[in-house]
């Protein structure tokens, strides 16, 4: 006779009791993996986060400061006795211009020999009368090319010969990193970069309020400076990285944009078009030096490009976009349905006007993101640009692309080596907060023209 055991059906169920309770607690095992996932995650962002904070609040500390520089608010005298020149020629009846304009030379040349440094410490003695200086002891607190400052302001008007006028006049590199105190006050006077005489002078004129911190105008109109240091500026720079960005923009984008539509569109599915794409996705991964490379010795040294122009940094930049700009464009133009295709060849459109007129202005946002992303990209890079000089001292502003210029990421870089490492550390951050906002209002460009488009769809 069979037990009850031996009568109960196969796959019989758990109690319920038990049931529910193995349910449950698969339940909260599950809610348990949910919540350490989330906080996982949010810890982890919250780690991004504080690295960027870090990173950018860091280099906001060291260069906010830098956009500020000290400046001498003097009384300056162009005394007759130490301005001893003639009066400024004028043309007279019968005078040819070439005459004319030869004695005008001659007599700017007369102004350029006054001893302007002497005008420059007659009026900081007068501003500071209980300090003994030295003509040695005012050259090192006021920065070196002040004095053409006074000589353009005679040229531009010979009148003020014997008048007193107030003038603006740009602290040294030094006497800037002893107020902002970027070096210990308390070294001994051998190892300090001003003498005793000079820190008292400045510090006497900071408390009078001689000294003032001005907005640092020539950070932005001015180009490199060696043997003015105080008034380096990145104009040069910007406008090396500007003339580069527009060869960038007019190669790459319409070399680009054609390469891939013709690989997407019109291009057969074979071997050669696989290997072809093999390699643009390839070169997309490839290190910037060694387009910086391949630039050094095919537009330096077999086009004979000039050294350090701006049109070989755009061309070697220009290659380096390419890839970005193809891959982007390739996968706007297979994100659209093939519908649209479909559609336009069935009501009697041809192919070129079925990718023209219907398939390319749907991928417009994406490939005006993609272009302004990879003009991003090459408006931050350095290191190709080192290998065709553009990492030379470059000290006049260029007018066109094929003067000597540097860029904003080369002049960066340039800064940090530099030997006045006290002055140099807070300019290099500033130069790195404009390259950042003017990458950042290149991606806010990009949003917007995205937006825009996408509205007009």
């Amino acid at each position: 006779m069979a037990t009850t055991d031996t009568l109960r059906p196969m796959g019989h169920s758990e109690p319920k009791d038990e049931r529910l309770a193995r349910i449950q607690k698969s339940l909260r095992r599950r809610r348990s993996a949910e919540t350490r996932f989330r906080i996982y995650g949010m810890s982890a962002v919250a780690i991004a986060c504080g690295f960027v904070l870090f990173l950018f609040g860091s280099i906001m500390h060291d260069g906010l400061p830098a956009f500020w520089q000290p400046a001498l608010q003097v009384k300056v005298t162009f005394s007759p006795d130490v301005v001893k020149v003639a009066p400024k020629p004028e043309q007279a009846p019968g005078q040819s211009p070439a005459e004319f304009q030869r004695a005008s030379l001659d007599w700017q040349r007369e102004v350029t020999m006054v001893n302007w440094n002497r005008v420059i410490q007659d009026a900081v003695q007068a501003a500071a009368p209980d300090v003994k200086l030295t003509p040695r002891d005012v050259q090192a607190v006021v920065s070196p090319n002040q004095r053409f400052k006074l000589r353009d302001m005679f040229v531009e008007n010979p009148g003020l010969l014997g008048q007193t006028v107030d003038v603006s006049l740009l602290a040294s590199a030094n006497a800037d990193v002893w107020l902002k105190g970027n070096i210990d006050h308390s070294l001994g006077d051998d190892r300090q970069q001003l003498s005793g005489a000079a820190r008292q002078l400045i510090d006497r004129l900071y408390e009078n309020g001689t000294i003032k911190m001005v907005f640092s105008t020539v950070l932005f109109t001015n180009a490199d400076s060696r043997g003015a240091s105080a008034e380096a500026g990145l104009l040069g720079a910007f406008i090396g990285s500007l003339y580069m960005m527009i060869i960038v923009i007019v190669l790459a984008v319409p070399i680009g944009v054609a390469s891939a539509i013709y690989l997407e569109e019109y291009a057969p599915k074979n071997k050669l078009t696989d290997l072809i794409e093999v390699n643009i996705n390839n070169l997309a991964a490839v290190p910037s030096i060694v387009f910086g490379l391949l630039g050094a010795a095919v537009f330096i040294n077999y086009f004979r490009l000039p050294l350090s122009a701006p049109l070989a940094g755009g061309l070697v930049l220009t290659l380096m976009t390419l890839p970005t700009i193809i891959i982007a464009t390739r996968n706007s133009l297979k994100a659209v349905s093939p519908s649209i295709r479909q559609a336009a060849l069935g009501l009697g459109a041809s192919k070129t006007q079925m990718v023209f007129h219907h398939v390319l202005p749907i991928t417009y946002p994406g490939i005006m993101t993609a272009t302004i992303i990879g003009v991003a990209q090459a408006l931050g890079e350095t290191a190709p640009l080192l290998l065709i000089g553009m990492n030379a001292f470059v000290a006049t502003v260029p007018t066109t692309p094929l003067d000597q210029a540097t860029a904003l990421p080369v002049q960066i870089f340039l800064w940090e080596g530099n030997e006045n490492r006290n002055f140099f550390e807070p300019r290099t951050a500033a130069a790195i907060i404009i390259l950042l906002v003017v990458m950042l209002l290149l991606n806010a460009v990009a949003i917007y023209l995205r937006s825009r488009f996408e509205r007009r769809q």
